[in-house]
């Protein structure tokens, strides 16, 4: 018998004060196990964004700020890209191939921008016949050397029509640099390929990725050869070839740095880009990653030269612009329309 003060309840009702914190308990691993990949990923991206804000404060104070340019225009859009052969920083393997002399020449010479919805990319051979402002007739690369970044920008400005209103510039050693920290480039070699001067050295055909020497030394090529039936044949093309590798080893970098893998790359890409980078003061980190974004954004990608011809002026070889073709390019790329077929 029992107490009748004492009641008691069927065994399915005594309370069990562990039950429901284990419930609990189960609901939130059963949370956890189908939210899992989703927090993993959550998770990266904010490592992921607090490393790349952090390169991205540390590049700015690692590239070089060349000031206020008067020859730019306002307003963001056209890039002046200029590639230059100091000797400076180059790396060990491609020590001796340039020559030897101090100071540095514009030896690339470019315009960017994205416009009708295409990447637009327009070399400027740096033999081109200009005038440069106070200084006569010479090369267009005459201007770089004497009056630095600012009087090549105001001399392709007044001789090309076109607003320029960033400015960029990468010596030897830093572009293989900028390859290297991508993880190396894609270039497609229909054939083996060297050139003795600039130690190109491509054992084998096809497409492969290639590291920061080879790529510029690709770029750099003007002498370069193909194995053919068992003989190493010229190519031809002289500087106006060089400048179709330079676009291409350019559009490859700006493919790569935007592709998944440049972008877990970014924060080390980005530190890199900016310590080989010399830029007027509208050219910031995050101004190239916008451009890059912009870039990638794109639906096509057109690269061209201007059209030239040979011309021998006073003893002196020049090239100068083949009318009408080359003002239909500029007047194109200056209205921001279609660029013309090469």
């Amino acid at each position: 018998m029992t107490d009748d003060k004492t009641r008691v309840l069927p065994q399915t009702q005594v309370p069990d004060p562990q039950r429901p914190r284990q419930a609990r308990k189960r609901r939130r691993r059963r949370m956890s196990r189908g939210q899992r990949f989703i927090l993993t990923v959550l998770t990266l991206l904010v490592l992921f964004a607090a490393l790349a804000v952090g390169a991205v404060f540390l590049a700015e104070f690692q590239m070089d700020d060349l000031g206020t340019f008067d020859s730019l225009a306002s307003g963001e859009g056209t890039y002046l890209v200029v590639g230059t052969d100091s000797r400076e920083n180059l790396p060990d393997d491609l020590e001796g191939k340039f020559g030897d002399f101090a100071g540095a020449r514009a030896d690339v010479i470019m315009l960017m921008q994205v416009a009708s919805d295409e990447v637009q990319l327009l070399s400027i051979p740096r033999d081109l016949r200009v005038e440069i402002p106070g200084h006569g007739v010479n090369k267009v690369n005459a201007a770089y050397a004497f009056g630095g970044p600012e009087l090549l920008v105001e001399t392709v400005s007044r001789e090309t029509g076109i607003r320029i209103n960033h400015y960029l510039e990468v010596d030897f050693g830093g572009f293989a640099g900028i390859v290297d920290a991508l993880g190396g480039i894609e270039l497609d070699f229909p054939a083996p390929a060297r050139d003795l001067k600039s130690g190109l050295e491509v054992e084998e055909a096809g497409t492969q990725v290639v590291d920061g020497a080879t790529a510029l030394a690709y770029a750099r090529s003007r002498s370069y050869e193909e194995l053919r039936d068992g003989e190493w044949q010229s190519t031809g093309g002289g500087d106006i070839a060089r400048t179709g590798r330079q676009r291409e080893v350019l559009l490859e970098i700006i493919d790569r740095a935007s592709s998944p893998g440049g972008i877990i790359r970014s924060p080390l890409v980005l530190q890199q880009v900016t310590a080989n980078l010399r830029g007027d003061s509208t050219v910031t980190p995050l101004r190239l990653l916008k451009t890059a974004w912009r870039f990638r954004s794109a639906d096509e990608t057109k690269a061209i030269t201007l059209p030239v011809v040979g011309h021998n002026e006073g003893g002196v070889s020049y090239v100068v612009r083949d009318e009408p073709a080359a003002t239909a390019v500029l007047e194109a790329f200056a209205a921001g329309d279609p660029l013309p077929e090469d």
